[in-house]
């Protein structure tokens, strides 16, 4: 197929166009494009797509979600003012305005709901699981048959692992990891099939609690935001057909925008469900999900998280009474800390600096590591589902001979004076594990590996006994929870990253509270803390969410001086390095992510320098054959309206029309047989709810067309389903400025027109495409992207 030419007013970009938006000839990109890697004006950063030679660089149309080549859709957040639009509003009773403000704060209740009971289910499958597989295997280490112990303990990692690793592999790809970088991209605008459906809820939930139970060095705290963000999806689905859900009262949701008001409530939600965290879930949302924010969306964040905290509260103290199996001896605080300091001397505060350039410096070395780890994965995971649950059962096999052999290297420890009751413990969770040693005495190494991952937080935030934990087992544990968290994080099994972090960033927290105990106020509980906070920063580069959360985790308000330090300390250091760690996954998985600032670089581009062509445009009275023809060539989803004599008395640009809303017109088969006006008719024949977007993809489809020859030659009238009041810039506006209108409002669509008189009413169209580094690099190889 002959590939078509650029438009005449932008012969100064020749490259080939990529996005799936509006602009440029889709038909030989693939080929244009890797031609221009080969030429030199390919990507800086190659996205984790173009690590091999059988794949070519799709940018912004496909991405890797899970380790499935996923394509990507942008989302419709703007406000489609059509007449048909206008006229549902103008037509809607004030009883209708209420029916939807009261559905808003219900559907945000019941996700709070959801999300609560949810997180509740999975603490309690944990635990039990968890506590089943530790018990089983003390009860043999104390009949001294240990290397029974070692395989009952590591049949019981495999099995939980196998079942995650069948689920993520088989059923939900796109399950795999936090999906925390997921929920974020789909809040800037990107839509990748599936990383909000049903099955990957279902994936989510059930893979997390097996692969958390099974001993990875992984949390479900992560996965927790992805779980929220998929209850609020489903929840704003609008109804169902399928399922007989087709209250009139749902379908005021039938769009983007309150969707994503939802899914932030939900990600919120999530957080909140994870840590317990009510205000740290709402101010995550807005550091780190949330792309766009609002007043009103604020309110319902944190209505929602108030009843995820409720909803927890409730169930906690329902399982106090001992009806919940080996879940329920702790409140809502996760890692209640008690202190009595609330002076801080030189050394304290030069210790936390310290503190936050360690963490800023192992959390950036964190980040490089992951980096690679998961491009040498995707290496195995593209060979099918069979090699990712083998490498799901050989990070299994590894993480239990670490956690199980490891503490037989180190020495027993005499129990404390005065701990006779809690030391050693058997039989139950706790500090102070027998393991291997003689009675009164107890192994340190084994009390933080074989608890599960909560309690081994809880142990090392401990202050009861300063020395509790020797010097030499904190190192070893630190290294093995930061290479085994790095190694975890990639496979076919949901996994969060802040657990592994927590754990690795109290050991050296507590190491440097052991050592400079003599001179500090502060004991080794509190400086574990600030270690965590440090590694927190350094990997997740968060501030005041994170913050919030580690009070809230802790109950410990004196600390927020220091909590607040080593955040900013280790943050800081760790961006001379590189990225945060979401934000690197964002980009390996080829998520086109529109960040908030615009690169340097921009400033020296204008918006007609990237705009791409030829540019596919409609009269207001189009012939419907054109429009079939249009669609079944292009996979763009919007089209620019020019109204021509006789319906103007020069060219204008009349507003952009959807494709969406262009096959549900040409499905409804509103032609006339002479080009003509007929708006009136359409508005007649039509409602709003018409041209709602269906969830989860179920939309309709040109294939579902059914067009006859005779149909194909008549005329249909776009006016009434055209955007008439699109966002326009000037040619000449700085790129720069353009990027930042466009990723501020939440644009899909930006039309481009033209700065002096008597040309074509519109340029062409920036899309998400448009300002992707690896776009504009390729139209101008020259421009040094660092400066």
């Amino acid at each position: 197929m002959e590939e078509e030419d650029r438009d005449a007013s932008n012969q100064s970009s020749p490259a080939p166009q990529l996005d799936i938006e509006n602009e440029g000839s889709l038909f030989d990109y693939r080929k244009d494009f890797h031609n221009a890697n080969e030429d030199g004006g390919g990507c800086v950063d190659q996205p984790l797509l173009l690590l091999h030679k059988n794949r070519t660089n799709t940018t912004s149309q496909i991405a890797i979600v899970g380790a499935n080549v996923s394509a990507i859709e942008s989302l419709d957040y703007e406000i489609v003012e059509n007449d048909l639009f206008k006229q549902d509003w103008r037509s809607r009773k004030k009883v209708q305005i209420f029916q939807y403000v009261v559905l808003k704060w219900t559907l945000a209740c019941l996700i709070g709901i959801s999300t609560g009971f949810v997180a509740f289910c999975n603490n309690l499958g944990v635990e039990n699981l968890a506590g089943f597989k530790l018990l089983l295997t003390n009860d043999l280490m104390l009949k001294e048959r240990y290397y029974l112990a070692f395989v009952a303990y590591a049949g019981c990692n495999v099995s939980l692992a196998i079942c995650a690793g069948v689920l993520c592999a088989y059923i939900a790809p796109a399950a795999a990891g936090s999906g925390i970088p997921e929920v974020k991209a789909y809040l800037n605008g990107v839509d990748a099939h599936s990383i909000l459906a049903p099955s990957t809820l279902f994936v989510k939930i059930f893979g997390s609690i097996f692969g958390v139970a099974a001993g990875f060095v992984c949390g479900k705290e992560g996965p927790m935001v992805h779980t929220g963000a998929c209850i609020a999806n489903l929840l704003g689905q609008g109804g169902s057909r399928k399922y007989h859900l087709t209250w009139k009262w749902l379908r005021f949701f039938k769009n983007d925008r309150d969707r994503r008001d939802l899914i932030t409530c939900g990600a919120a939600a999530g957080v909140a469900a994870a840590f317990r965290a009510p205000v740290g879930g709402v101010l995550f949302a807005l550091e780190e999900a949330a792309s766009w924010w609002r007043s009103a969306l604020l309110w319902r964040t944190f209505f929602t998280t108030a009843v995820v905290a409720m909803v927890l509260r409730s169930l906690i103290e329902f399982c106090r009474s001992g009806k919940c199996g080996l879940f329920g001896e702790g409140g809502l605080i996760m890692f209640d800390m008690d202190s009595e300091v609330t002076t801080y001397t030189v050394p304290d505060l030069l210790a936390v600096i310290v503190l936050g350039v360690v963490g800023g410096i192992f959390g950036s070395l964190y980040n490089y590591l992951v980096d690679k780890v998961l491009r040498t994965y995707s290496i195995i995971n593209e060979r099918g589902p069979a090699y990712k649950l083998l490498l799901v059962i050989t990070v299994s096999l590894l993480t239990s001979c670490c956690s199980y052999g490891l503490p037989w290297f180190t020495e027993c420890t005499p129990c404390p004076p005065g701990l006779e009751a809690e030391c050693p413990t058997i039989g139950r969770s706790g500090n102070y594990k027998n393991f291997q040693c003689q009675p009164g005495h107890y192994n340190d190494l084994a009390s933080l590996f074989f608890n599960p991952n909560d309690d081994a937080i809880r142990n090392l935030f401990s202050s009861t006994n300063a020395k509790e934990f020797r010097l030499s087992s904190l190192f070893i544990f630190f290294a093995a929870m930061f290479l085994l968290g790095i190694i975890t994080y990639g496979i076919a099994v949901p996994a969060g990253l802040f657990i592994p972090v927590i754990l690795a960033g109290a050991s050296y927290g507590r190491v440097a509270g052991t050592l400079i105990g003599n001179i500090s106020n502060l004991n080794v509980g509190l400086f574990a803390l600030l270690g965590a906070a440090s590694f927190l920063g350094g990997t997740m580069r968060m501030t005041v969410s994170l913050c919030v959360i580690l009070l809230e985790l802790t109950n410990n308000l004196l600390m927020l001086p220091l909590v607040m330090l080593v955040l900013l300390v280790s943050k800081t250091v760790a961006d001379s390095f590189n990225k945060g760690v979401y934000d690197q996954i964002v980009t390996m998985k080829g998520l086109p992510y529109l960040e908030a600032h615009a690169e340097p670089y921009m400033r020296n581009l204008v918006a007609g320098d990237v705009v791409s062509g030829p540019l596919i445009e409609f009269s207001g009275v189009e012939r419907v054959g054109n429009i079939y023809h249009a669609l079944k060539m292009t996979k763009h989803h919007g089209f620019p309206v020019i109204d021509e004599p006789p319906f103007a008395s020069a060219p204008e640009l009349c507003g952009l029309v959807l494709r969406s809303h262009l096959l549900v017109l040409l499905n409804g088969k509103r032609f006339t047989k002479q080009r003509e006006l007929s708006g009136k008719e359409s508005l007649s024949r039509f409602q709003a709810s018409d041209f709602a977007k269906a969830g989860s993809g179920k939309g309709l489809k040109l294939k579902d067309l059914n067009l006859t020859q005779e149909e194909m030659e008549m005329f249909v009238d776009l006016h009434p389903i055209t955007n008439t009041s699109p966002y326009t810039v000037v040619e000449t506006m700085s790129l720069a400025k353009a990027a930042l209108l466009f990723r501020e409002v939440g644009l899909r669509h930006l039309c481009v027109v033209p700065k002096s008189p008597g040309r074509p009413p519109i340029v062409g169209i920036l899309t998400r495409h448009d300002f992707m580094p690896e776009h504009i690099l390729g139209l101008y190889p020259h421009i040094n992207p660092h400066k």
